[in-house]
């Protein structure tokens, strides 16, 4: 069981602070942010606090956090989590005392509201929804953003009228007041000792937004299961795929002795091609950057030769094969490895007259049977303990966001059994009140048969019984456990549609891109490799500053020795030169100024582009990075996560960061001509 937090609070912080009683009115409060099980109401003579579950906020390891306060403060700190303060009692006190407090108190908190004080009798201050109103649906705009307003709180003016004078702070200048307020919100969130949403995203469990998402106005939210709420450790789980795979394939013939195991050969975002039997990696317009033939990587002139007049197009799905999600490493190992038996004449021509193209469809099937003939799953479920790797927080995300009012689903296209196995042992230890995995959501879909759920309508079952057993439904029900059915099925039980629905998922095709082009679903991606290749590229800081600045330098060099060659272009055929100063260079002169430019370009070719083979290794030594396709440009799965994907991130509790009132905006995107322009004063 959890410990318990509890809030304390005295009536002086040292014997030269008068009481809460007297005129000063000064309190020293002290946070234990931790878990809190439950509703706490801690008394003190004249002052009394409701404080609410903080389980989603704080783990049990987060330290003390002392902040000392006026009384007006202590509301104000309290009132930013809504309903945290839901009871405060303050002494009799005349509201024009009120401002003397304000300026006994140097750090200063948000003051969206100034309290004027109860009666003699400790009557209650207006809070939650005696202050605040929520845009519904019938009664949103549309901001500057262009960003639906449903979901946003606004101030219910009489109750801020009857406080007196409530806007007195925030007179002035807007420009001035934001400054200000800015200024203390840094100040309060960092007395507080939260993370805030901009110093999160700056880490590797960041989350990151291609497309503005204002996160109020989300009604439901949709999870995947596997590589989404459920994070496998990839060598034990894909090995294990890969095994079974290894197995199906001796016995239809195929040479498998020998082969192992080894991730590292390929990542996500890889394309098949199935007509050449090659792995390759693009970048964002399909030109391929990388190749490897079975498990050999090609030469850059290899590479130049096969592809050089031609790009990668996922639409021509017989002969591309895009490795969306780590289900995806197995086969594309398995695949590689088959390539090299096949080059070198180790299949037997009993097996008929095989190509690469063939080969693939070969080990795809031996892959599928290892799937659907149980024997995996049913592995996983007796010991789920030595795939799946457990996060603790991401439960408390998930409870953060239902209790913010959001409608959770489950969309997976695992089977009920294997599903309800996994989810108990991901999620029930982790979940207080001894609450169960299904509390968490308002409706659980299972063999939904996605990326069909999304575009078309299948028939819909209720799982009646903890066996499973199923009977025709024609409805969904909140709170129901369903099989099949469709993505407009659940829009119309819900009552929520199109953008009011947020997806979260691992597939860039079967989960996002689908339901974003069909449905218009807002849209999340999970990709757990973000934590490692962020931590890589700033161990390549250093590498790559000095690669750039090679670059730079043979720019410099280059552009001169252009130049020159220009100007003994020209004098060849009797011209001039571009300048006077040019024109008058002796030959000689020339000449070997262009021997020594050219010697130094060469060498530095030479060492930019071994820097270039290397640059990535820290992510993996064949391919580099996962976002990126050579020094510059974006990855072909980068391109696809930064057109489907709203926002994406490395695991779902990262949204314990943000909280689930987040309004998540897209950064400015460079162009070419984005350079600093010289003044014109500067131009010659």
């Amino acid at each position: 069981m959890r410990e318990s937090s509890s809030l304390k609070l005295s009536s002086s912080r040292s014997s030269n602070i008068t009481p809460f009683s007297e005129s000063k009115r000064r309190c020293s409060v002290v946070f234990c942010l931790t878990h809190w099980s439950e509703y706490r109401e801690l008394e003190m003579s004249n002052f009394s606090v409701n404080v609410p579950q903080l389980s989603s906020l704080y783990s049990t390891q987060t330290p003390k956090v002392r902040m000392n306060l006026c009384a007006d403060q202590v509301f104000d700190k309290m009132l930013l989590w809504r309903d945290m303060a839901t009871k405060i009692r303050f002494p009799s006190c005349s509201a024009a005392e009120l401002p003397d407090l304000r300026k006994s108190n140097k750090r200063r908190s948000l003051r969206m509201i100034k309290c004027r004080a109860a009666g003699a009798d400790g009557g209650r201050v207006a809070v939650g929804d005696d202050v605040f109103s929520v845009t519904t649906s019938s009664k949103y705009e549309v901001d500057y953003l262009g960003q639906s307003t449903k979901g946003d709180l606004n101030l219910k003016l009489d109750p801020l009228q009857s406080f007196g004078d409530g806007q007195a702070t925030l007179e002035g200048p807007i420009e001035e007041v934001a400054r200000t307020e800015a200024q203390a919100a840094e100040n309060l969130i960092r007395e507080l000792g939260i993370q805030g949403p901009f110093s999160a995203q700056h880490s590797p469990r960041g989350i990151f937004c291609s497309r503005t998402l204002n996160l109020r106005s989300i009604s439901a939210i949709g999870y995947d299961m596997d590589y989404t709420l459920m994070h496998y450790n990839v060598m034990a789980w894909e090995g294990k795929a890969y095994d079974y795979c290894m197995e199906n394939l001796k016995s239809m013939g195929f040479p498998v002795d020998g082969l192992a195991f080894d991730p590292e050969l390929v990542i996500r975002g890889l394309m098949i091609d199935k007509e050449k039997g090659n792995l390759v990696k693009a970048d964002r317009f399909g030109y391929v950057k990388r190749a490897m033939h079975g498990t050999k990587m090609l030469s850059n002139k290899a590479v130049s030769e096969i592809y050089g007049r031609e790009l990668v197009d996922l639409r021509n799905q017989s002969r591309w094969e895009f490795l969306n999600t780590f289900f995806s490493v197995s086969e594309a190992l398995a695949y590689a490895q088959m390539v090299d038996r096949l080059d070198d004449g180790c299949i037997s021509e009993d097996l008929g007259t095989l190509d690469y193209k063939g080969l693939y469809k070969a080990v795809a099937k031996a892959l599928f049977r290892a799937h659907v003939e149980g024997q995996l799953k049913s592995e996983i479920m007796s010991k789920p303990e030595l795939f799946v790797e457990p996060d603790p927080e991401l439960p408390l995300a998930l409870l953060d966001q239902k209790e913010a009012g959001k409608k959770l689903l489950l969309i997976t296209n695992s089977d009920y059994h294997y599903t309800d196995k996994m989810m108990k042992h991901s999620f029930n230890k982790f979940l207080p009140n001894d609450m169960d995995w299904r509390d968490l959501f308002d409706m659980v879909i299972v063999s939904a048969r996605k990326p069909e759920f999304f575009q078309m309508s299948h028939p819909l079952y209720e799982v009646v019984t903890g066996e499973g057993l199923m009977r025709p439904c024609f409805k969904a029900e909140t709170g129901g456990l369903y099989s099949g059915g469709s993505a407009q099925m659940i829009e119309s039980s819900l009552n929520v549609h199109g953008d009011e629905i947020l997806y979260v998922g691992d597939h860039i095709y079967t989960d996002v891109s689908v339901s974003k082009v069909h449905l218009r679903w807002r849209t999340a991606l999970i990709c757990r490799e973000l934590e490692e290749e962020y931590m890589a590229l700033i161990g390549s800081r250093g590498h790559r500053e000095e690669l750039i600045e090679l670059i730079n330098q043979k720019e410099v060099v280059g552009d001169l020795f252009n130049q020159l060659r220009l100007a003994l272009q020209r004098r060849s055929k009797g011209r001039p030169a571009q300048t006077l100063a040019a024109t008058n260079l002796d030959d000689q002169e020339l000449t070997e100024t262009m021997q020594k430019l050219l010697i130094v370009m060469q060498r530095l070719d030479d060492k930019i582009g071994l820097m270039l083979e290397t640059d990535g290794e820290l992510f993996n030594k064949r391919w580099g990075f996962l976002s990126r396709a050579g020094l510059w440009d974006k990855s072909h799965l980068m391109r696809q996560i930064e057109k489907y994907a709203d926002i994406y991130t490395s695991r779902v509790s990262n949204f314990l960061n943000y909280t689930p009132f987040m309004y998540f905006r897209s950064q400015e995107q460079s162009l070419a001509h984005d350079s600093p322009l010289p003044d014109a004063g500067t131009e010659n």
